[in-house]
């Protein structure tokens, strides 16, 4: 990390610097805590949210996804009392798996901002070490586009099956072929609601105009892949590109990112979208019911993985035609199902027509 940029997180209309820190792993990450200052955050501003004046006081409320609630209670309860003597404020907590607000109270305005403020940087920490949930997908499992995959893998076997750690395990499902749009962390109804709604949204402010109203005809052709030494490659993909030569699938991905982004439901990992579709992939020999989706650049495994040698796959297919694809709608996908036709569940669709 460069010290002298720092990355930027925003919560709540407000943008925080994020310090360089030394961090310690933990067995269990329900066991971990927030450790800050007593006076910490005491001076933010509070315009972002919503503190109400009571009686007894002052209060804020904020909507939280259950699963996250251990974070803040902490080992013993240690986080919360933390929290409430610090800033001399009390929090009230919905029971385990009820979804609900959890509540700050104080007699202090600024021990109530000091609490609400200290609470959305801890949440948007652990939220952060969240696994994917869902994602934003371009189905590409058209029979036509399985048909030339099945005979991709089957000449890459036939061809490159002598070649270091080239096996049938590494190849995709054909019936979930796709192009990743963004990842997502959604933790509860409500919040796939926000992105469904979302996703409208974003069709009225500017996806109607890119396409149309009309599906956007792609040819995915071609294979390349993510790391520096094709001796040791992790991830081989298929390339796509619009067949009129124009630049609107790109934009399609790119400001869709940004807007989810922008409303807080996506985090940011590049400055444009990697339009790719997965054909090989290590992580699938590792475990064959491993999501075939997490092959973003730059997303990392915990698995060790064992890299296979796609110089000869590079050569002989570096211009393989799978095929082209209309697409015609932006899915929201839930990670580890299928639907009837094998591909993702949907949550939620965005139609171009």
């Amino acid at each position: 990390m460069d010290v002298l940029r720092p990355p930027l997180i925003r919560i709540g209309g407000r943008v925080y610097r994020k310090n360089l820190i030394q961090e310690q792993p933990f067995p269990h990450e329900e066991e971990e805590e927030f450790c800050a200052g007593p006076g910490e955050c005491a001076d933010e501003p509070c315009d972002a949210f919503v503190v109400e004046e009571t009686e007894r006081g002052f209060q804020s409320r904020l909507e939280v996804p259950s699963p996250l609630y251990k974070y803040i209670i902490g080992k013993k309860g240690e986080t919360k009392k933390r929290l409430e003597t610090e800033t001399r404020t009390s929090i009230s907590i919905p029971k385990p798996g009820v979804e609900g607000e959890i509540v700050i109270t104080g007699q202090q305005r600024s021990g109530v901002v000091s609490a609400r403020t200290r609470l959305e940087v801890l949440l948007d920490s652990f939220r952060r070490r969240q696994p994917f949930t869902h994602f934003l997908s371009l189905p590409l499992n058209q029979p036509a586009i399985q048909q030339n995959f099945l005979h991709f893998k089957e000449e890459v076997l036939h061809k490159c099956s002598k070649d270091h750690g080239v096996s049938s395990s590494l190849f995709q499902n054909p019936a979930k072929l796709h192009l990743t749009i963004g990842t997502l962390v959604l933790l509860n109804e409500q919040e796939i609601q926000r992105a469904c709604d979302l996703l409208q949204q974003c069709k009225e402010d500017f996806v109607d105009q890119i396409t149309g109203g009309q599906p956007l005809t792609v040819v995915v052709a071609g294979v390349e892949y993510m790391n520096d030494d094709p001796a040791m490659t992790d991830v081989l993909y298929a390339k796509v590109h619009m067949k009129d030569g124009s630049d609107r699938l790109q934009m399609l991905a790119d400001q869709l990112v940004e807007r989810f982004v922008a409303s807080g439901l996506m985090l940011k990992e590049w400055d444009r979208v990697k339009l790719h579709a997965t054909v090989m992939n290590t992580l699938f020999r590792k475990d064959p019911t491993e999501e075939r989706n997490n092959t973003m650049p730059g997303k990392s495994s915990f698995k060790e993985r064992e890299s296979f040698n796609g110089q000869n796959i590079l050569k002989l297919f570096e211009n393989f035609h799978f095929g082209e694809v209309q697409l015609d709608s932006v899915r929201l996908s839930q990670r580890f199902s299928s639907d009837a036709s094998g591909y993702y569940a949907t949550s939620g669709q965005l139609c171009f027509s």
